[in-house]
């Protein structure tokens, strides 16, 4: 005769913190993908837009979005005309909220442990620092635009190194510790070489870039890595058995 074992005493007794994940960090990868591919590319498409030649290393990036055509600072020779400012702006935005929404789907990819919190917390802040550096381009209010930025410079070196120590102990994140640490101390470092005009032979542009790289290449790498792995969906009762 066919027997049904029963139900286990924990309904969330199949949720492991390895080797698989729910279905919703599946969909939270993807978020995590597209929201920094969609902001590379945008970054393309309005720097093809400029009149004049804009430069990786001597461009701030930030210089994509500004509204009008002109010196920035006005006292300075630094010339900055983005026709194509628009693309720019909307796409950090779209960026920021999309990386809110995968901060939301991706939890449950690490334990629930307070560094998870924190690390979390922490890129959802750096999301926030976008879509503020969207919504005040540098030439409308650079005050809230100098903020924005380094809520979202700060906000996410700090991000990767806190989740790299929330990932310990999860066989889902084997391979990934070290190196989400590195990226976050990598995009630190940058970040206080450019905070003290430090720019070596990468000039502003190139400076500001390496600050934001690390980010952006660890959501594309750990957007993919999340997506790859199988998923789980908790049950209520195992498979009858013959007897």
């Amino acid at each position: 005769m066919a027997s049904v074992s029963a139900p286990p005493a924990d309904p969330t007794a199949s949720e492991r913190y390895g080797p698989l994940v729910h279905r919703s960090v599946h969909h939270g990868a993807i978020v995590l993908v597209v929201a920094t591919l969609q902001f590379l590319v945008a970054m393309a498409v309005t720097q093809l837009g400029w009149t004049v030649n804009y430069s990786l290393l001597t461009n701030y990036i930030s210089d994509l979005g500004a509204v009008n055509c002109g010196f920035f600072p006005s006292s300075s020779s630094h010339y900055v005309c983005s026709p194509w400012h628009l693309v720019f702006d909307i796409s950090i935005v779209v960026m920021g909220l999309l990386i809110l929404l995968a901060v939301i789907l991706i939890r449950t990819a690490f334990p629930a442990r307070r560094s998870r919190t924190i690390g979390l917390g922490l890129l959802a802040l750096a999301a926030i620092g976008s879509i503020g550096v969207g919504l005040s381009p540098e030439d409308v209010n650079l005050t809230v635009h100098t903020i924005s930025a380094t809520l979202a410079f700060v906000g996410g070196g700090l991000a990767l190194i806190v989740l790299g120590f929330a990932m310990f102990r999860d066989t889902r994140w084997d391979g990934f510790r070290a190196y989400t640490i590195l990226s976050g101390l990598v995009t630190l470092i940058a970040f206080l070489l450019f905070a003290s005009s430090t720019y070596l032979a990468l000039g502003v542009g190139g400076m500001e870039r390496l600050i934001v790289a690390p980010v952006l290449l660890w959501s594309l790498v750990a957007g993919v890595h999340l997506a790859r792995i199988p998923t789980y969906a908790p049950r209520a009762f195992s498979k009858p058995t013959e007897t």
